[in-house]
């Protein structure tokens, strides 16, 4: 039986936190800046936490 492979986008994108929960960007702070307001673009800097819905989903794509 072959290795199963960690999805690659998904090891770019998330990281772990100490804990367990896996972290994330927020979306939407690539382009198009011009028209978005400075608190807008403020607050889609930083990393959060991804929600208990999509954890499991998250959690399969990178622990193989």
């Amino acid at each position: 039986m072959p290795k199963v492979k960690t999805n690659s986008g998904a090891k770019k994108r998330f990281t772990f936190t100490g804990t367990g929960k896996i972290k994330r960007k927020h979306a939407y702070k690539s382009h198009i800046l011009t028209k978005k307001t400075k608190k807008q673009k403020r607050n889609l800097t930083g990393t959060s936490i991804v929600d208990v819905t999509n954890r499991k989903a998250v959690r399969k794509l990178l622990v193989k």
